[in-house]
């Protein structure tokens, strides 16, 4: 289960909008299930199907985490104009089965926040608690 702080998620939905009709995509870090970090980052790809951090980007976000003695617990991107849920090629790209992905949907009217595991191309929805 991920814990995220309506802050963050405020933040989340707002970066998500900011980006939009392009894919949004960051890193949310903490410890044990609670996210304390929010790092926004920027979609490399420029598309609104798919979308690419930055390696040296990711990096600096990793070893600052590691400096705070935190983990990144999750990437989150959006879909900006379909559910929340993975597509083939989220699956297919999924390599960090103890990272979850967050999924925000901007398809509807309101914006829908999912978060899955994703382990060997098998998908689990994992809840998400708003604090």
């Amino acid at each position: 289960m991920l814990t995220i702080p309506k802050e963050i998620i405020d933040a989340m939905i707002a970066h998500a909008r900011w980006d939009f009709p392009l894919e949004a995509c960051g890193i949310l870090g903490g410890t044990d299930g609670l996210v304390s970090d929010h790092y926004p980052m920027a979609n490399i790809d420029q598309s609104n199907e798919h979308f690419m951090m930055a390696p040296k980007e990711q990096f600096a976000v990793v070893k600052e985490l590691r400096a705070k003695e935190k983990v990144m617990l999750a990437i989150y991107h959006s879909h900006p104009e379909t559910p929340a849920r993975p597509s083939e090629e989220d699956i297919r790209l999924a390599l960090t089965p103890d990272v979850a992905h967050v999924i925000i949907s901007l398809a509807g009217a309101a914006p829908d926040i999912k978060a899955y595991r994703i382990e060997a191309g098998v998908v689990t929805q994992e809840p998400i608690t708003i604090s």
